[in-house]
C-alpha cells in the first residue's frame, strides 16, 4: 500500500509540476519540498530477555512535498526507514491527500491523512483515530504517537455551529502492543512475553463493510471551544480475543463532550466520553472488553518566564463491573476505576532554542509509572540534537505500564531539516 501510494502521488506531482494537458490542465503552481535526515539511537537500560538490547536504531529520510493551485492543496509526505532493529529497510506514507472547499463553508480532505482532535495532551478519549504505541514507547519523535489515517474529511462551517466528519472505509487500528520491539504481559500465560509471543490479530479489514466514521459538532462561545464527539467502528486497539487466541477488535460506538478555555491565568479542559462496547453490551462476554466511562480534566499555565506547567486528571470506569468480575476467565482482574494523573513540565532557554520536557503518567490505582524527559537543542536553523529517555515503573507486571519496565530506554537523535 505504501508503494502504491508514492508512485500515485510522485505521477501526480509529476503531471502539476510540469502542468502536463491532457484535456485538463491540473496545476500550474510550482513544487515545494521539505524534509529532514535523522539518525536516531536507543537502548534498554537493563536486560530484557525477550528483546534486543537495542530499543531503535534507524537512519529516517523525510520528503514532504506540497502544491497549492488555485483550486486546493496537493500534499504528499513519505518517510524512508533502514531499521536496524528489525533489520529491514521500509518506505511509510504519512500524508498523500487532495484538499479542496468546493464550498464557501465546507473543506474536504481526501486520502491519508494525520488527524486528531479532543483536549488531552497525550491521553485520548474522544480521538479515535490510530495511534502507533510502538513508536511513542521506543524513542520516536512525538509526531509518529500519531499514525496516518486513509480517510474522507469534511468541514462543515457556519455561523450557528461547525461540523466535521471523517469517514474511513477500511478499518485503521492502532499500531499496538504485540511483543515486536516490546515486551508485555500475556494473560493467557501468566508473565511478561515479547518476541518470543508475538500476538496475532483477527482486524476487520473489509473495504466499505469494515469501515469508521466519526463527527465533531463544535462552537467557539466567549472565547470557550464547546464539542461534541461521536463515532462508530471498533476499538482500536485489541479490545478482547476469539477461541483460537488471536486479538480481535470487537464493535465500538463512542459518544463524548469536551469544553475548553480560559480559567484563571491558564487553559483548562474538561472532557467526557461513554465507550458503548457494542458486541458485549451486558458485559457477560469475557472475551470482549466491557463498556467503559472515561473522564478527564487538565489545566495548562505559564508559571515563569518560558516555563509551562500542565497537569491533567484522568478515570476509566468500567461498566457492569460484577458481570466482569463474574465472568473474568484467568489472570488478575482489572479496578472498575482506574485513576491516572499526568504532569507536563516544559522550559525554553537559550532564546528558545533549547527545549526542556518532562512528561509523567502516574497511576495511583495501578501503582506505576511512565516517565518522558527529553531535552532538544536547535544547534542552527537546519541542526537539531535530541536526548530522551522512556521509563517505566510498577509494582505488578500485568498494569499498564508496570508490564513495560523491562522496556525502559535511553536514546539520542541528530536532524537535520532542510
Amino acid at each position: 500500500m505504501n508503494f502504491r501510494y508514492a508512485l500515485l502521488w510522485i505521477a501526480f506531482f509529476s503531471v502539476s509540476a510540469f502542468g502536463i494537458d491532457a484535456g485538463l490542465k491540473i496545476s500550474d503552481s510550482p513544487v515545494e519540498m521539505h524534509g529532514f535526515y535523522e539518525v536516531r539511537a536507543g537502548y534498554r537500560l537493563q536486560n530484557d530477555p525477550h528483546q534486543k538490547d537495542m530499543s531503535i536504531m534507524e537512519n529516517r529520510l523525510q520528503l514532504d512535498f506540497a502544491s497549492y493551485p488555485d483550486w486546493g492543496d496537493l500534499k504528499f509526505k513519505g518517510d524512508v526507514v533502514g531499521d536496524l532493529v528489525l533489520e529491514k529497510f521500509d518506505f511509510q506514507t504519512r500524508e498523500a491527500y487532495i484538499f479542496t472547499r468546493p464550498a464557501d463553508n465546507m473543506d474536504l480532505t481526501v486520502g491519508r491523512q494525520v488527524l486528531t482532535w479532543g483536549t488531552g495532551d497525550l491521553v485520548f478519549i474522544n480521538d479515535l483515530f490510530p495511534k502507533d504505541w510502538q513508536s511513542f514507547f521506543i524513542g520516536r519523535d512525538d509526531e509518529y504517537l500519531k499514525s496516518p489515517s486513509d480517510a474522507v474529511k469534511m468541514s462543515l462551517f457556519s455561523d450557528a455551529v461547525n461540523l466535521d466528519v471523517v469517514f474511513t472505509p477500511k478499518f485503521d487500528s492502532d499500531k499496538f502492543i504485540s511483543g515486536q520491539r516490546i515486551s508485555y504481559w500475556n494473560a493467557g500465560t501468566g508473565r511478561i512475553e515479547g518476541e518470543n509471543a508475538e500476538k496475532s490479530s483477527d482486524k476487520p479489514d473489509r473495504w466499505f463493510t469494515d469501515s469508521e466514521i466519526a463527527a465533531r459538532l463544535y462552537k467557539n462561545i466567549d472565547n470557550y471551544e464547546y464539542a461534541l464527539y461521536a463515532y462508530r467502528g471498533f476499538w482500536k486497539s485489541p479490545g478482547g480475543e476469539n477461541a483460537g487466541g488471536e486479538l480481535i477488535f470487537p464493535d465500538l460506538n463512542v459518544y463524548g463532550a469536551s469544553v475548553r478555555g480560559k480559567v484563571g491565568k491558564g487553559i483548562g479542559n474538561l472532557e467526557i466520553g461513554y465507550y458503548d462496547s457494542a458486541d458485549d453490551q451486558g458485559g457477560k462476554n469475557g472475551m470482549v472488553n466491557n463498556s467503559e466511562m472515561r473522564y478527564l480534566a487538565g489545566y495548562k499555565q505559564e508559571i515563569g518566564k518560558d516555563l509551562t506547567l500542565g497537569l491533567q486528571y484522568y478515570i476509566e470506569q468500567m461498566m457492569n463491573y460484577d458481570d466482569y468480575l463474574d465472568n473474568l476467565s484467568a489472570g488478575p482482574a482489572r479496578d472498575e476505576f482506574r485513576h491516572l494523573i499526568t504532569a507536563r513540565l516544559t522550559k525554553l532557554l537559550m532564546n528558545q532554542n533549547l527545549r526542556l520536557n518532562l512528561f509523567a503518567y502516574f497511576s495511583p490505582t495501578d501503582r506505576d509509572c511512565y516517565i518522558r524527559p527529553n531535552i532538544n537543542f536547535k544547534a542552527t536553523d537546519n541542526l537539531a540534537l535530541e536526548v530522551g529517555a522512556n521509563i517505566f515503573f510498577g509494582d505488578y507486571p500485568n498494569t499498564f505500564f508496570g508490564q513495560f519496565k523491562y522496556n525502559t530506554n535511553i536514546y539520542t537523535a541528530i536532524r537535520y531539516s532542510f
